[in-house]
Order: C-alpha cells, then sequence, then structure tokens
C-alpha cells in the first residue's frame, strides 16, 4: 500500500489539545477518508472519494515525499522553507513495518507556510525535482496544488491541522 500523507484541520480552541497529542486529531481509518469507504472495509468497491469536506482533510497520497523535496534545505546548515514543517518527518521503521510520524501545525503558523507554497513555482519545482521523471513531477505538481488549497482556505479560517505520514 506505501506510506501516504493524510492531514486533519482542527479549530483555533482546540490548539493545545492538538499539540498535546495530535493523533487523536487524525482520523481512525484515514484511507477510508480519503478514498470514501466504510472504516476497516475489506472490500474496495463502493469508492465515492473523500469522505470529509476538502476544508477539513488533506490527502497527499505518496506525493509528500516529493513535496518534502522540493520544501527541505537544499544545502548543509541551510533552513528549510517555512513550508517543510508541513512535509517533515517519516516513518519510524520497524520489525512490523513502520510507525507514523504525527505532528500538530498550530494556526499562528499555517499562514506563512500558506504563503510559502503560493511561491512555489515550476521553476522550483523543476529544480528541487530535476533527477525525477515529468511524471513524477506532474504528481507533485498535482498535489502541491491541492496542498495549497486547503493551507490557504485553514490560513483563512484561523484554523490548525494535524497530520500523519504512515
Amino acid at each position: 500500500m506505501g506510506i501516504r500523507y493524510y492531514a486533519y484541520a482542527f479549530d483555533d480552541e482546540l490548539t493545545g489539545y492538538a499539540l498535546a497529542d495530535p493523533r487523536s486529531f487524525i482520523g481512525r481509518d484515514p484511507l477510508a477518508d480519503a478514498w470514501g469507504f466504510p472504516p476497516g472495509a475489506s472490500s474496495w468497491t463502493g469508492i465515492t472519494g473523500q469522505a470529509l469536506p476538502e476544508r477539513d482533510m488533506l490527502y497527499l497520497d505518496k506525493a509528500w515525499s516529493l513535496l518534502q523535496v522540493i520544501t527541505r534545505p537544499r544545502l548543509l546548515g541551510e533552513s528549510p522553507r517555512p513550508a517543510y514543517r508541513m512535509f517533515e518527518g517519516d516513518v519510524a521503521y520497524c520489525d512490523l513495518g513502520w510507525d507514523p510520524w504525527v505532528r500538530a501545525i498550530a494556526p499562528e503558523e499555517v499562514a506563512s507556510i500558506a504563503d510559502d507554497l503560493d511561491s512555489i513555482d515550476d521553476e522550483i519545482i523543476r529544480t528541487a525535482l530535476s533527477r525525477r521523471s515529468d511524471s513524477d513531477i506532474e504528481y507533485a505538481c498535482d498535489y502541491l496544488t491541492i496542498a495549497k488549497r486547503f493551507v490557504r482556505g485553514l490560513a483563512a479560517d484561523g484554523r490548525g491541522f494535524a497530520y500523519l505520514i504512515g
């Protein structure tokens, strides 16, 4: 199945709870939420699309790692782009697979992330992904557009989000 990215929005008044326990803001079955099937379903029939409104959930499939490459520091000692905060992390591998990475982003961080995402243009993407195929670049661009829309909406509403890579 692969390692995927899911983010769930939360309202400003829940920020303290989200920062203390971001996992509690992640859906019980994120893939079901993203693909629109009942949690725990053993059959993939009846997929209807994302179960939650786009303003409440972001699903980046496996593109998170490409978006991480675009936003991470280019040189040793260089600071990452503000948007890297929303893609940073990786699973912790263990004997039985992996443990997910989970983080909460406070509402006051969201506007700078949104502004940074908006500043990422085709040249930045192509430079960062220069060793990737055209299909990888297109895949990253498609999901970057979705991420921009999600984060820009959160910034407008004064909301934060918790995300899971796993």
